[in-house]
């Protein structure tokens, strides 16, 4: 009776051991569960704009710099929400201030190959509003964070101005 007993507690050992084994192997590989948050920080440096009265570049009068912050919502591998607040500081011989505030929602769409597609509506606290499509490339993909590179193109309408388009370019970290 005691050997019975020891070879049913042995086969019942073996079993479960393979049991967790197989279960624990099922858990190997990470699954991206959506939706998924993420948040970032960058910097913009607009280039130049385009207007019906000229040419416009940064650095030449004086320098103008963005700090973008922003949070995105991912739905799936190639579909997510954004929200960008970007505070933006203007530099000439004269004075700095911050000239302007930016609100920045849209959507992204993730491309193969690191890419991503952005098209965002823009409302700034300077009465110009508009759209920026702008597409980004993931330099560096780490396991917390990540670096991105990305050109806006800012398109900008009203506050009695022409309607101006223009290049940015933007550099920034993901967490």
């Amino acid at each position: 009776m005691i050997k019975a007993f020891n070879i049913k507690t042995f086969i019942l050992s073996i079993g479960f051991t393979i049991l967790m084994f197989k279960l624990s192997a099922q858990n190997t590989e990470p699954v991206n569960t959506y939706p998924k948050t993420l948040g970032y920080i960058s910097i913009v440096h607009p280039l130049v704009s385009f207007d019906e009265s000229g040419t416009t570049t940064n650095f030449t009068d004086s320098y103008t710099v963005g700090f973008p912050v922003g949070i995105h919502i991912l739905k799936s591998d190639k579909f997510g929400f954004s929200l960008e607040i970007v505070p933006f500081i203007k530099s000439s011989s004269s004075s700095d201030k911050v000239s302007n505030v930016l609100i920045h929602p849209g959507v992204m769409f993730r491309l193969p190959k690191s890419w991503t597609v952005y098209t965002r509506m823009a409302f700034e606290t300077s009465g110009r509003y508009g759209i920026t499509p702008s597409i980004s490339k993931m330099l560096y993909k780490g396991k917390s964070s990540s670096v991105f590179a990305s050109m806006p193109f800012p398109l900008r309408f009203g506050n009695n101005k022409p309607v101006s388009v223009g290049v940015s370019f933007q550099f920034g970290l993901t967490f």
